[in-house]
């Protein structure tokens, strides 16, 4: 299959390891000061098996990120070394919590500790009013869409493997379907329709390989500038344009 040789490169792309890293501490909303290392650490480690097997190259920096929360995690299981007098020792995660905390008021200080991941370097808002009803796509009138990140259109189309887990005994796409096919199909839709929801593109395979590919030929349009992936806020719905 035509994924299998592809690749899409994330770095100076997309996002970086800390980015990941902040994705993985909002979405399991818990405390910046008291991160379950053991948990976090583990679904930094699944994310980037993931992406691996997505044929998704990831920069050394994933690696380095990778290595440093496991040795948190493994001086959190140890006993702490005795020390003189009463100074206590420091919780091994600060050596995480003060650059992430750094990271997230520098990525978006208006926002502060609630800082969201973005796909790009500006944040595209527009009322959905603009586009018409017809092109809400579960998106609730007036709300305002922001470009959003990576890591978040990687749990989307996760939940969407999730709904069709088996391979099926007989594949619909077309024999011999390449990334540059992909491409051209995406493009095809969006020309003719100003915007399409991220779930709708995958509506039509019931092949997951197909499935991979589109995702991939999304990720390498993003790449490219020739699309935008943005999501309702309230809603939580995402959405493709065509630039």
């Amino acid at each position: 299959m035509e994924y299998e040789r592809h690749r899409v490169k994330v770095e100076n792309i997309f996002e970086g390891p800390m980015d990941l890293l902040v994705h993985l501490i909002q979405k399991n909303e818990v405390d910046i000061y008291d991160i379950p290392i053991e948990k976090i650490t583990a679904e930094f480690l699944d994310c980037l098996e993931w992406m691996k097997r997505m044929n998704i190259d990831v920069a050394g920096d994933f690696l380095v990120m990778a290595a440093t929360l496991t040795q948190i995690k493994s001086r959190t299981l140890l006993p702490p070394a005795p020390r003189r007098g009463e100074e206590e020792e420091e919780d091994p995660r600060m050596e995480i919590v003060r650059p992430v905390l750094e990271y997230m008021r520098i990525k978006s200080a208006a926002e502060k500790l609630g800082a969201r991941s973005l796909l790009g370097a500006d944040t595209f808002a527009r009322p959905l009013a603009d586009f018409g009803e017809a092109g809400a796509g579960g998106m609730t009138a007036g709300e305002e869409m922001l470009r959003i990140g990576l890591f978040e259109l990687i749990d989307a189309f996760q939940k969407i493997l999730d709904k069709n887990p088996d391979e099926p005994p007989v594949s619909l796409a077309p024999e011999g379907m390449s990334l540059k096919d992909k491409i051209s199909r995406i493009i095809d839709v969006l020309e003719v329709r100003e915007s399409v929801s991220f779930d709708e593109m995958f509506s039509g395979e019931r092949d997951r390989k197909d499935m991979i590919l589109t995702f991939l030929a999304i990720l390498e349009m993003v790449k490219m500038g020739i699309l935008r992936v943005v999501q309702g806020p309230e809603s939580g719905a995402i959405r493709l344009f065509y630039i």
